[in-house]
């Protein structure tokens, strides 16, 4: 740790020397200025921009030429600025062709702006510590606007991607409110799952991507840490891909980078936004179960063919139940309907100088499943923006602070009640209580069981960042960032005694759970970008230190005198298990960036950082990382322009690079110990290991894109291929040593390759209708490329070289067996059984390709857009379950399925089956993923209210899914019964003033 606190307190005093020279240039510029020349300005000009059919334009630029004066338009489209005849003033807004005008006599001077295609490609892009646009990047960036985020009605924004970047597969984490959504970018890199979390910036401050572990209902996929944001506050999400984008990230950027932006003040002038929205959510689809008669029928066939008697004890559908009854589980399970209620509230305001935002939101969301049950989630945010009167001097700061509440229930799998039989008995009795009298006589528990208990889950987030800049001198920047995060979870899990058979003697319990993430960062930068003629120069230094800190803390409460004192423990008879551990993370890099460029035709762009973590021993703490990027615009050859004149864009770019990756438990270099209960000493956890280092991504990179006729129509083609190399893995240790793993890398190799095509068009545009389409299609590769001596490790039964890391090994079906009536497979090696040397066939889970279709009409003061997401890859269905003997689920065919039984031969053989390539399916599908339509109140009917927009709008989300995957919802084929999506409808109005 010596040489790290060293490298940390050389980048300290860079900090500090930066901070230094701040203050001098500060002094200059205040000395400068009492000798610099005041300049008066007498004639105060006024007037609109407006674009060419009339409307305003909130935000456009209007300055005076060869001077930093300058303001912009509000909400009416109004400016007021303060020149001298003989002055330029120059109106610039992106997306539109920007006006010089020369001040004359006049006091007022209206300005219609038209709109310029071309400059599409001019708008601006977060490269996290710079700013680019598409003409010029070297890198790959995909971005999602604040338009197609806002009408998605999501509780985490990354849930707002789905089907709308190319090489970004986001999948649901579930139903749930709040349950964490998995996000790839460019496939899996690492062999452990939290080896491939990317890294998310939010306004320039990084917070953990990992899921917070819960117990309740959300427990598979835990609980998203951007639950807390407020969608509808948030400006623009961007995408970093490849090594060029990435590697100033250095080993945080391995897995790509997201890069969410909020929005700020930018209006002079004050305006007040209100947007709230109502509608339900429901589950659309249902497995076709079988009805009473036919289930009888079948369960009565599986005593036949079996030769045995029916009892009491192993017929209790048969011979206890009801044979009339009949309950429609899959609706007693998750058949309501869940109210969603979002409302947002922000003021915005300012002047040419100072612009802030202040917002806040509620949103509600309960659950499909019976009960109470309800996810509640409240937000605030602040913003400013302020520059000095030169503009030198600018000043950053932004606050996040989000608040969520989500009570639902825990110990209990409601998904499973969709597999009981028909004619089952009530779960509850008349009373309310659990019906444990006729699930007991049959010798079951209850399925139901856990259903009074309560998951109480609070989480806090607060994200506050602040950067403070100067100018030096003209191209010259000093530049410090600030950051500090803190996410507070707290878990109460009441358990009372009537959740479980009172024949058990069950007491009152709780179970007690709270984690604590905070972190600083700091992060001080030079740039200079001086005017060099054709040559540009974009220079960037910088430097990082961080530190996060994190504790958990759980316990268990039991005999409690009554249900309702469980959770104060004070009333606990006994406190159990009480664990606590905290965890401190340290990060310091020095990053570096040359961007260069000859006549804006040529680009190179050289990234590199230096990073140290403390997670590695003190030989491996620092490692080197970087990439260079080139691009070359070819549409700008004489050539080209005199003999191509339709082509607007083409450009050929390239890169490669290396990232990091120190995504690993903390303290694995060291021996690790626990304090036995009770006086006595320490008993060893965690073995050491002083030498692992590393993970690498190598990152390579081509593209070519090209726009046609004014950029109406634009393409852009990308290959890639990503090696990970020196796997950072918990090496499975035998149960001999008294250790389950130990921290080391593999020498093992993993590549994601493949091609990422992405189109968008201006199809009509006109002063009635305007038609824009988006499409982008991924196909990508993955594979383990190498593994030396595989067979002698511990994944030998996990992964095949040459396949993907996403597999399952299966049995070769090889039908059933004529004599047994039950399905059978290979024994491989003709040892008499089954095992693992007999999953020989490879099943691969990972997506063949995967895309969206989007488009965008607006007509007049009618708005429509709708996004298709597709997706090609395999599946699996093993709910066809002829042979189990808990339930049979579907009619049989004994050349398809074998016969019914309830013998354990037929049960094992089942098992097996399940681990066969006999219930794969086709898990493809195509969805309407979002559909928007919107509809702007005249302006005839604005005039006489003084309203600013009165927007009435109706947002659908996964309304219509075209597959032929037979299980509830394809986008997790492989899980059976998962419930992914929900469909959701909702209705909505959003009014400025």
């Amino acid at each position: 740790m010596k040489n790290f606190y060293k490298r940390g307190m050389l980048i300290i005093m860079f900090l500090l020397a930066m901070a230094f020279l701040v203050l001098l240039a500060m002094g200059q510029a205040k000395a400068a200025s009492l000798s610099t020349p005041i300049y008066i300005y007498q004639q105060e000009i006024s007037g609109a921009v407006t674009n060419t059919n009339g409307e305003p334009l909130l935000g456009v630029t209007v300055f005076i030429k060869n001077n930093r004066i300058g303001t912009t338009t509000n909400m009416d489209g109004d400016y007021s600025i303060t020149a001298n005849k003989g002055d330029t003033l120059i109106f610039s807004f992106i997306g539109y062709i920007s006006q010089q005008v020369r001040v004359n006599n006049k006091s007022t001077i209206d300005i219609s702006l038209e709109e310029d295609v071309a400059a599409l490609g001019e708008v601006e892009i977060n490269a996290g510590y710079y700013n680019t646009t598409r003409r010029k990047s070297t890198g790959n960036i995909s971005r999602v606007t604040a338009a197609e985020i806002e009408n998605q009605p999501v509780v985490s924004p990354i849930q707002a991607l789905q089907g709308r970047m190319a090489g970004v597969e986001v999948t649901s984490g579930g139903v749930n409110p709040g349950a964490a959504s998995t996000i790839r970018i460019r496939g899996i890199n690492s062999l452990r799952t939290e080896g491939n979390y990317p890294l998310y910036i939010i306004d320039g401050v990084p917070i953990s991507s990992t899921p917070v572990e819960s117990n309740s209902l959300l427990g598979n996929s835990g609980i998203d840490p951007l639950n807390n944001l407020n969608p509808a506050n948030i400006e623009s999400i961007e995408v970093l891909k490849d090594a060029d984008a990435t590697a100033i990230y250095g080993s945080r950027g391995a897995n790509g980078v997201v890069l969410i932006t909020t929005k700020i003040g930018a209006q002079a002038g004050t305006g007040l936004e209100m947007r709230t929205y109502t509608g339900i959510s429901y589950v659309p689809g249902r497995l076709d179960l079988l009805e009473t008669p036919r289930y009888l029928e079948i369960r009565q066939a599986a005593f036949e063919n079996d030769n045995i008697e029916p009892n009491e004890s192993n017929a209790y559908d048969l011979l206890l139940w009801d044979q009339q009854r009949y309950t429609n589980w899959q609706d007693y399970a998750f058949g309501n309907n869940a109210e969603v209620t979002s409302a947002n509230l922000a003021f915005s305001g300012g002047n040419d100088l100072t612009t802030f935002r202040i917002g806040g939101s509620w949103f509600s969301q309960g659950t499909v499943y019976p009960g109470d049950y309800k996810y509640r989630k409240l937000t605030g945010n602040m913003s400013l923006n302020h520059f000095s009167g030169d503009r030198k001097f600018n000043i950053q700061a932004s606050l996040s602070y989000g608040l969520d509440k989500n009570q639902l229930t825990g110990d209990l799998n409601l998904g499973t009640l969709t597999f009981l039989a028909p004619n089952a008995p009530a779960l509850l009795n008349a009373d309310g209580s659990l019906n444990w009298t006729e699930w007991g006589e049959a010798g079951l528990t209850n399925p139901l069981a856990g259903y009074f208990n309560r998951n109480d889950t609070k989480t806090n987030n607060l994200i506050s960042s602040a950067s403070i800049s100067y100018e030096v001198l003209k191209g010259l920047n000093l530049k410090s960032s600030f950051g500090y995060t803190r996410y507070d979870s707290d878990e109460l899990w009441r358990l009372p005694s009537r959740s479980y058979n009172p024949a058990g003697n069950p007491v009152n319990r709780s179970v007690h759970l709270s984690a604590i993430r905070n972190s600083w960062i700091i992060e001080p930068q030079l740039s200079y970008n001086p005017d060099l003629g054709n040559l540009g120069l974009d220079f960037l230094l910088g430097a990082t230190v961080q530190e996060n800190n994190n504790t958990r803390q759980s316990l268990q409460g039991t005999g409690y005198a009554s249900e309702a004192l469980i959770g104060n423990l004070a009333a606990a008879e006994d406190v159990l298990n009480a664990r606590s551990s905290e965890v401190q993370y340290k990060y310091a890099a020095l990053f570096s960036r040359i961007g260069l460029n000859w006549d804006k035709k040529y680009y190179l762009n050289l990234t590199g950082r230096r990073d140290g973590s403390s997670r590695f021993g003190p030989n491996n703490r620092f490692a080197n990382f970087g990439a260079i990027g080139t691009a070359w615009i070819f549409s700008e050859e004489k050539f080209i322009r005199e003999n191509i004149s339709f082509l607007s864009l083409g450009k050929l770019r390239a890169s490669y690079g290396t990232t990091g990756n120190d995504q690993i438990g903390d303290y694995g270099y060291l021996d690790a110990y626990e304090a036995t209960r009770g006086p006595g000493g320490l008993y060893p956890t965690g073995l050491a290991n002083p030498d692992y280092s590393w993970e690498i991504n190598k990152k390579m990179e081509v593209g070519l894109e090209l726009g046609f006729w004014k950029n109406r129509m634009n393409f852009g083609l990308s290959w890639y291929r990503n090696r990970s190399s020196n796997q950072l893995v918990g090496y499975t240790l035998p149960a001999i040593t008294g250790f389950g793993s130990v921290q080391a890398n593999l020498p093992a190799t993993v590549e994601n390759r493949g091609l990422e095509l992405e189109f968008n068009s201006v199809n009509f545009n006109n002063d009635n209708f305007r038609w824009q389409t988006s499409f982008n299609i991924s196909l990508p590769e993955n594979e383990l490329l190498s593994y030396p001596n595989i067979e002698q490790s511990s994944y030998a039964n996990t992964y095949r070289v040459g396949e993907p890391l996403n597999i399952s090994l299966n049995y070769n079906y090889t039908g059933i067996d004529p004599e047994t009536g039950y399905y059978a497979f290979e024994d491989v090696n003709d040892d008499g059984r089954l095992d693992f040397q007999d999953r020989t066939i490879v099943e691969d889970r990972t997506r063949k390709f995967y895309g969206g279709l989007g488009n965008d009409l607006t007509y007049r003061n009618f708005s429509l857009q709708f996004l298709w997401e597709f997706v090609k890859q395999d599946g699996k269905l093993i709910y066809y379950n002829a042979g189990r003997p808990e339930n049979i689920l579907s009619a049989y065919s004994t050349t398809t399925y074998q016969v019914p039984t309830i013998s354990y031969q037929g049960s094992l053989a089942f098992s097996n089956a399940r681990n066969s390539s006999l219930f794969n399916r086709d898990g493809s599908f195509l969805r309407l993923k979002t559909f928007s339509l919107r509809y702007d109140l005249p302006d005839s009917f604005l005039q006489t209210t003084g309203i600013k927009k009165f927007q009435l709008f109706f947002n659908g989300q996964n309304l219509w899914t075209i597959t032929p995957y037979d299980g509830l919802d394809p986008e997790n084929s492989f899980e059976g019964n998962y419930i992914g999506n929900l469909r959701t409808i909702t209705a909505g109005a959003q009014i400025n003033f």
